[in-house]
């Protein structure tokens, strides 16, 4: 889990210069958009190429977005790992872990994903803003 959360958590949000191929023309207008928005919030335009602040917006909530679905992607594997163990002293008899409950693995995997969303995105894009300009 935590491997998975932090390959995602440096990869996602890192400044980068994107090579994509274009939007297929029958895509849908918010595909559209979001394919027309930067990798990262503070992503630099290639020259003659511009972002506007909505497209800088939307590179945010696309980020999110996948650091969400991460989230509640890859902590589902980590409490049920977690909860087989406690399950397994509970069963052998040892009094240390008696009175440990399981956690609940949805409402944990969601609170989880809205963590990475709000949290590790915002700190990945001020962070590779930051990181960026040291090294300019």
């Amino acid at each position: 889990m935590a491997i998975i959360s932090d390959f995602m958590l440096v990869w996602l949000p890192a400044s980068t210069i994107s090579l994509r191929a274009p939007v297929a023309p029958n895509a849908g207008r918010i595909a559209k958009f979001f394919h027309n928005c930067p990798d990262n919030a503070f992503q630099i335009a290639m020259s003659g190429t511009s972002f506007t602040l909505l497209q800088r917006i939307g590179a945010i909530v696309r980020n999110s977005t996948k650091l969400f679905a991460v989230g509640t992607t890859s902590v589902p594997v980590g409490t049920v790992v977690t909860n087989a163990v406690i399950n397994a002293w509970n069963t052998v008899g040892s009094t240390s872990l008696e009175e440990a409950e399981n956690v609940p693995v949805l409402s944990t995997s969601i609170g989880y994903g809205v963590y990475m969303a709000i949290s590790s995105n915002l700190r990945g894009v001020l962070f590779s803003e930051v990181s960026f300009e040291a090294c300019a």
